[in-house]
């Protein structure tokens, strides 16, 4: 069953290793998304495959969408497809509540598992059991273009408020030269646009659910937070914004379309890598927005690898897991591309490192990641956690159908008004349906 997915699926493998499968003891299939960082780690696998001859590696590498759609079905499912996932901080403690993932908890003393930053470890952790290993933690904060910022005749502050963002983005977005003021995700997805809105909806005292699990779309909260952010992509922000998400936005930036973007922290290495970046000199950081009520707009992920229960190749998924995560993988990266491109927010002493330290956006992604909360992500009391998602299973499927009525909207294809008032109506029935409400 295996090899015949494996077959169906070889259009989108990256095999790294230059070992063949017929000298190898065994292969595994490793499912992870597009990102640079990932795509990094797959130009570097020779280090664990010299390492580890008995082991070759075959890569399905997917867009971010796609990917969770696929690892969802196959890990739900028992498929079988692969050994090690690329999964985030929701996923973790449902499948590992669910008994779908393999416990971490016997790593090498060698690992350091202590080592990890208590905000990325605790999301990961379900009852004492670590079920997955942090590959890269992040927040969100805004990147901007220092140039654009200093001729609008503005600074930007260290904490700036959503105001401020609206008004700098109207000074800097000059439409004739193809810049906009403000670059931020459009495309539906529970992990695309709907991580972005939430986590925004929360700095303006917004709320998915209250205390007895009522929808709140229908508040006034959301209604305020959805018009900002339509207004001002409509007014200051690219064409086609609704098909914009964090890819798409940040080719924008490095083409230097973009006065500001608001997005994960971990974009930061690419748009001030000056190989990729054409305004690489000309990126300066500051935390996500507020709006004056005590939570800013930045949310708390760690894209992670773990292993599906009942995989084959348990011990060999263990190694490339340990390796990938490493102390050792991070010095790896510094040495091959530089201290400013190696996968932040994870390790704690990544963050006490003297040499990266002397990185740009190094502080500012560390203090974004320790400004979110997701035991108390919104203004007023909620029964869940989760900063940008609510971690319950039934989320996933909620989200990304919000997310396609907010994507309308921002296309112009609905009104705010609408999209909200059918956002309502479809969580309210699956949420009856499955039985949090009455």
């Amino acid at each position: 069953m295996k090899k015949t997915l494996r077959a169906m699926l070889g259009a989108t493998a990256l095999i790294a290793s230059t070992t063949t499968a017929a000298f190898a003891d065994t292969t595994l299939t490793i499912a992870t998304v597009n990102n640079g960082d990932m795509i990094r780690m797959q130009g570097l696998t020779e280090d664990f495959t010299k390492k580890n001859p008995g082991i070759e590696l075959e890569w399905v590498t997917l867009e971010e969408n796609v990917l969770r759609t696929r690892v969802t079905q196959d890990v739900a499912t028992k498929g079988g497809q692969f050994d090690v996932m690329t999964i985030g901080t929701y996923e973790v403690p449902i499948w590992g509540k669910q008994g779908w993932l393999v416990s971490m908890n016997d790593l090498p003393d060698s690992y350091d598992v202590d080592d990890l930053l208590p905000a990325i470890r605790g999301g990961l952790t379900v009852d004492g059991e670590l079920y997955a290993a942090p590959f890269y933690g992040e927040s969100s904060m805004v990147m901007y273009r220092k140039d654009l910022m200093e001729k609008a005749g503005m600074e930007m502050p260290d904490a700036p408020s959503w105001h401020f963002i609206r008004r700098a983005a109207a000074k800097m977005t000059d439409k004739d030269e193809g810049i906009y003021g403000v670059c931020l995700r459009g495309k539906a997805g529970w992990g695309e646009n709907m991580a972005f809105l939430t986590a925004t909806a929360n700095s303006f005292g917004a709320r998915w659910f209250d205390e007895d699990w009522n929808a709140q779309f229908d508040s006034p909260e959301w209604k305020e937070a959805l018009t900002f952010y339509i207004d001002m992509m409509t007014a200051y922000g690219p064409p086609g914004a609704s098909s914009n998400g964090f890819n798409e936005n940040l080719a924008l930036f490095q083409q230097g379309k973009c006065g500001m973007w608001i997005d994960a922290t971990v974009a930061a290495s690419f748009v001030t890598n000056p190989k990729d970046s054409t305004v690489a000199d000309k990126v300066g950081f500051a935390l996500a927005p507020d709006n004056g009520l005590g939570k800013r707009g930045n949310w708390l992920w760690a894209w992670s690898l773990a292993i599906p229960a009942g995989t084959d190749d348990e011990d060999a998924a263990k190694k490339f897991i340990a390796w990938a995560t490493s102390k050792d993988y991070l010095a790896l990266v510094a040495e091959n591309e530089g201290w400013a491109n190696v996968p932040p927010g994870t390790r704690t002493s990544l963050y006490e490192n003297a040499e990266y330290a002397k990185v740009p956006f190094a502080k500012m992604t560390l203090d974004s990641i320790n400004e979110a909360d997701p035991t108390a992500p919104t203004v007023d009391p909620v029964p869940y956690t989760g900063v940008q998602f609510v971690a319950i299973p039934e989320f996933q499927g909620i989200a990304t159908a919000v997310g396609q009525q907010f994507s309308a909207a921002l296309a112009g294809q609905t009104s705010v008004d609408d999209a909200l008032a059918n956002a309502q109506k479809l969580t309210e029935r699956e949420m009856k349906r499955a039985g949090y409400m009455k």
